[in-house]
C-alpha cells in the first residue's frame, strides 16, 4: 500500500500544483472539494463531503494550505484506496487538471496522447521527493528504451553532449521539460511521427501496463508458428520472423517465471535498483564531501597552527640570539677575570719565591697547590665550555644558567671583596687585633652564608636542569663537572687563604703575611685534601 500511495501522490501533486495559481502552496476550499470529489470517483472511494467541511471548519474563508489538506487526503481518501480502480483513468483525471496550464505552447513532434503517456512514465521514473524531477540516469534509461523501440541504435555521444549543456543548477528535469525534450525530436531525428508514437506506446505498455510483448496486427499467411498450451485451450501464435518468435517465447517464459516467484515486473525491479544505486552513490558523495570539508577545516587549523608555530620560532630565535649575545659577553668577562686572577697568582708566586727562599719545602708545596689550582681553573674553564655547549641545546636552560652564573659571579666578587678586606685587616696594628678578630669572625660567618647561598644556587640549577629530559644527561654531566672543580677550587682557596696566626707554635709565611696555622695543621689539611681527592 505504501508504494501505491506514493504513486498516487505524484499524480495528485501535479493536480494540486496546477490549482495553486499564485504558487503560494495554498488552494481554495472550493477547488479542494472538486479535487477530492474527482479523486474519490476515479479511485472508487466513498465520498464524504461533510468530512472535508469538518476538517477545515475553522478556516471557512480564504485559501487552505496543502499542509492542511494532506491529513485529510491521507485519512479519508488514500487510506481507503483498494487496488480495484483504473490507473489510466486516475492518471488522465490528474493530467486533465494540469495539462492546459503547463504544457508548452511550442509545436511538438508528438500528439497530446503521447505527451500524456510521457507524463505517466515520468511519474513512474521520477524521484520520490518534491518538486518531482527525473534525474539524468533515468532520462538516459527512457531515451534508450524509446530508441530501441524505434529500431535504431542508441547514440551515447549525443546524450553525453546533451548532459554537458545540462543546467548545473538543477538536479533533473520536470515533467514538462521531459515532454518537450521527447517532443522536439532531438533524439528521434529521421523517424516519422507514427514510429515515435508506436515507440512511446510500447514503452508505456511495458513500464506502466506491465506488458512485456504485444500481438502484431493480423496478416495473411502464417509463419514462425509456436503454441501456448493452457488448461482449457491451446493458442497458436505466428510471429513475423524467427527473431520475433524467439523474443515472444523468451517473454512468455519470463512472465511465467515471475508469476511463479510472485515477483514484480523486471522494469520495476530495475527502477528500484537504479534508485537504490543512486541513493548509495549520493550517500557516498555526501560522505566524501563531509570528509573533504573536515579535511579542509583540519588543514586550515593546521595551517593556522603552523603559522603560530612559525611566529613562535621566529620570536624564540630572536630571543636566543639576544641570549647568546649576552652569554658570549658574560663568557668574555669570565675569561678576562680568570686571566687576571691567574696573572695575579703568578705575581704572588714570584714574590713568595723572593721572600721565603729559605723555606723551599713550604714553597714547593705552595707552588704545587698553585699549579693544581691553575689546572683546576683550566678544567673549570673547560667544564664551563661544556656547560655552554649543553645550554645551546635548550633556550630556557641557557637563560636560567646565565642568570645563575651572573649571581655566582656576584657572590664570587663579594667573596673576593671580603677576602681583600680580611687581608687589609690583618695588616693593621697589634692594638686592633682583638677588634679585627671579632670582625673576622663576623665576616667568616658571612662567608659561610655566602657559600651556603652558592650551594643553594647550585641546587636550583640542578632542579632547573632536571626539567628538561632531552638534555638531562649532558647538562647533569656538565653541572657535576663544574661543581666538582668549583669544590676543588674552593678547597684549595681555603688552603691558601690567610688566617690569623696561632698563639705559640711557629708561624708559616704566605703571600699575604703570617699564616693562621702551624706546619702540623698544614700537613693535617693536606692529608685530608689528598684523601678527599682520592675518593673523588
Amino acid at each position: 500500500m505504501g508504494s501505491l500511495k506514493d504513486e498516487l501522490l505524484k499524480g495528485i501533486w501535479h493536480a494540486f500544483t496546477a490549482l495553486d495559481l499564485d504558487h503560494s502552496g495554498k488552494v481554495s476550499k472550493s477547488q479542494l472539494k472538486v479535487l477530492s470529489h474527482n479523486l474519490c470517483t476515479v479511485l472508487k472511494v466513498p465520498h464524504d463531503p461533510v468530512a472535508l467541511e469538518e476538517h477545515f471548519r475553522d478556516d471557512d474563508e480564504g485559501p487552505v494550505s496543502n499542509q492542511g489538506y494532506m491529513p485529510y487526503l491521507n485519512k479519508f481518501i488514500l487510506e481507503k484506496v483498494q487496488d480495484n480502480f483504473d490507473k489510466i483513468e486516475f492518471n488522465r483525471m490528474c493530467w486533465t487538471l494540469c495539462v492546459k496550464k503547463n504544457l508548452t505552447k511550442n509545436p511538438l513532434f508528438i500528439t497530446e496522447e503521447d505527451a500524456f503517456k510521457i507524463w505517466v512514465i515520468f511519474n513512474f521514473l521520477s524521484e520520490d521527493k518534491y518538486p518531482l524531477i527525473i534525474v539524468p540516469e533515468e532520462i538516459e534509461y527512457l531515451l534508450k528504451k524509446l530508441t530501441e523501440a524505434m529500431g535504431v541504435s542508441w547514440q551515447q555521444e549525443q546524450f553525453e553532449n546533451y548532459k554537458i549543456n545540462f543546467d548545473d543548477s538543477k538536479d533533473g528535469l520536470s515533467v514538462w521539460e521531459l515532454i518537450e525534450l521527447v517532443g522536439n525530436g532531438q533524439f528521434s531525428k529521421g523517424m516519422d511521427r507514427q514510429t515515435v508514437s508506436m515507440a512511446i506506446n510500447e514503452v508505456f505498455n511495458e513500464l506502466i501496463l506491465d506488458v512485456l510483448k504485444q500481438s502484431l496486427p493480423d496478416k495473411d499467411g502464417k509463419k514462425c508458428l509456436f503454441l501456448i498450451k493452457c488448461f482449457d485451450k491451446t493458442f497458436e501464435i505466428s510471429a513475423s520472423d524467427k527473431k520475433k518468435k524467439q523474443e515472444w517465447i523468451q517473454a512468455i517464459h519470463s512472465t511465467i517465471h515471475l508469476l511463479k516467484l510472485g515477483s514484480p515486473p523486471p522494469h520495476k525491479e530495475a527502477r528500484q535498483r537504479r534508485k537504490e544505486l543512486r541513493k548509495k552513490l549520493l550517500a557516498e558523495q555526501e560522505e566524501l564531501e563531509r570528509q573533504m570539508k573536515e579535511l579542509q577545516v583540519a588543514n586550515e587549523n593546521k595551517q593556522r597552527e603552523l603559522e603560530a608555530v612559525r611566529k613562535k620560532l621566529e620570536e624564540a630565535a630572536s630571543r636566543a640570539a639576544e641570549e647568546e649575545k649576552k652569554r658570549l659577553q658574560t663568557q668574555v668577562e669570565l675569561q678576562a677575570r680568570f686571566s687576571t686572577e691567574l696573572e695575579r697568582e703568578k705575581l704572588i708566586r714570584q714574590q713568595m719565591e723572593e721572600q721565603v727562599a729559605q723555606k723551599s719545602s713550604e714553597l714547593e708545596q705552595y707552588l704545587q697547590r698553585v699549579r693544581e689550582l691553575e689546572d683546576m681553573y683550566l678544567k673549570l674553564q673547560e667544564a664551563l665550555e661544556d656547560e655552554r655547549q649543553a645550554r645551546q641545546d635548550e633556550e630556557t636552560v641557557r637563560k636560567l644558567q646565565a642568570r645563575l652564573l651572573e649571581e655566582e659571579s656576584a657572590k664570587r666578587a663579594e667573596l673576593e671583596k671580603w677576602h681583600l678586606e680580611q687581608q687589609q685587616a690583618i695588616q693593621t696594628t697589634e692594638a686592633e687585633k682583638q677588634e679585627l678578630e671579632n670582625q673576622r669572625v663576623i665576616k667568616e660567618q658571612a662567608l659561610q652564608e655566602a657559600l651556603g647561598q652558592l650551594q643553594q644556587l647550585e641546587l636550583e640549577r640542578k632542579q632547573a636542569l632536571e626539567q628538561y629530559e632531552g638534555v638531562k644527561k649532558k647538562l647533569e654531566m656538565a653541572a657535576k663537572t663544574t661543581k666538582s672543580w668549583k669544590d676543588k677550587v674552593a678547597h684549595h682557596e681555603g688552603l691558601i687563604r690567610l688566617i690569623e696566626p696561632g698563639s705559640k707554635n711557629p708561624h708559616l709565611i704566605t703571600n699575604w703575611g703570617p699564616a693562621a696555622f702551624t706546619q702540623a695543621e698544614l700537613e693535617e689539611r693536606e692529608k685530608s685534601w689528598k684523601e678527599k681527592k682520592i675518593t673523588e
